[in-house]
């Protein structure tokens, strides 16, 4: 699953000024490996200016919408997001990782279930697929989606989410928030924030009665919405989020570099596709991704971020000291799971199994 196939862009459409969506072509042989769950992503890679470039998006599409989208929203300086809102060409090839990623929960036509979900900028992408995916299949399920902008004209899938509220009248409420443009009620103006949270979850949406919450965004945003649902009640298990980007530890970090010249070594063996290798590396000083493909492992990594989880494995033997687990829900933590890109090897062995995901 951590193979890269090359696919053809077949669509480009330009959802906001600075945010692009792309449908890619799906060979016949290749589509079992590209269904995929509302929520999950994928992993693209190309070349730019001779450098190997990857990214992970967000699919956007409804399960049975019959196509494979993802949207990319163009970032200052971002490498990637400006080639494919500039120079990016119905045609082109580009290398795509099958979907992963476990943002979501199994739907049941039969359940009369309530969801929340919460979105800003574009965090709605993964939250648009659950929204399409989950109203077509649990009709008598209700979803109530709160998505902060700054304006209108900043809203991607403004008309699309204003089409399903259309079609699915009863059982959709759409929530707009905006920070930069003025609306007539006081609650919907600003930002996500605590005090929002709070007056909503307390007069209009019982957090206990929520079946399941999905929550997408910039950090701060993330955990003050699932702080806040966990305090009016809900069950933290039912609380799931995603970020696109994760605070990382600089202490930590300062503290490797200043003890890498003593440090003892470890010998790490990883196993991936069936095939072992061994290689030693200092311990707390190299995280075991980029140690692993130094030693020509081909490890799969995306956003090197703690985020996406696609260099997950599994710790078989030894220890490892991991800073940033956000990719990764609570039972897969406990289960042995880590995110390679953020794990440290602190014992003399450590063993990593990259099939066991």
């Amino acid at each position: 699953m951590n193979q890269f196939h090359s696919l053809t862009v077949r669509e480009l459409r330009h959802e906001t000024r600075d945010a692009v969506s792309m449908v890619f072509d799906i060979p016949e042989h290749l589509e079992a490996a590209y269904r995929f769950k509302q929520g999950q992503y994928l992993t693209l890679r190309t070349q730019l200016n001779g450098e190997e470039v990857r990214r992970s998006y967000s699919i956007c599409s409804g399960v049975n919408d019959g196509e494979l989208r993802v949207a990319v929203k163009q970032v200052q300086g971002g490498l990637f997001s400006t080639y494919a809102n500039q120079h990016l060409a119905v045609g082109d090839l580009l290398d795509v990782m099958p979907p992963m990623g476990h943002f979501y929960t199994e739907l049941d036509p039969e359940r009369e279930g309530n969801y929340l979900l919460v979105a800003a900028g574009s965090g709605i992408t993964p939250i648009m697929s659950i929204a399409k995916t989950t109203l077509e299949a649990e009709p008598k399920s209700h979803v109530t989606l709160i998505f902060g902008n700054r304006a209108t004209s900043s809203t991607m899938f403004r008309e699309q989410l204003t089409d399903l509220k259309n079609t699915y009248m009863g059982r959709f409420n759409l929530i707009f928030v905006f920070s930069r443009e003025q609306q007539d009620i006081d609650l919907y103006n600003g930002h996500i924030d605590a005090q929002k949270c709070q007056v909503l979850f307390d007069r209009w949406l019982d957090a206990k009665q929520l079946d399941a919450a999905f929550i997408c965004g910039p950090q701060t945003m993330t955990e003050t919405v699932r702080d806040t649902l966990a305090a009016a009640g809900m069950a933290t298990n039912k609380i799931h989020f995603e970020l696109f980007a994760a605070a990382g530890n600089e202490r930590k970090q300062e503290a490797r570099a200043a003890a890498a010249e003593h440090a003892d070594v470890s010998e790490v063996t990883v196993v991936r596709d069936g095939i072992s290798q061994t290689f030693s590396v200092k311990q707390n000083t190299a995280n075991l991704l980029d140690a692993g493909n130094e030693h020509g492992a081909d490890l799969p990594f995306s956003c090197k971020a703690g985020v996406c989880s696609t260099c997950k494995c599994k710790v078989i033997e030894g220890d490892v000291d991991m800073d940033i687990s956000i990719g990764l829900e609570d039972y897969e933590v406990e289960a042995g799971y880590v995110l390679s890109c953020q794990s440290f090897p602190m014992s003399k062995r450590v063993v990593l199994d990259f099939d066991e995901v």
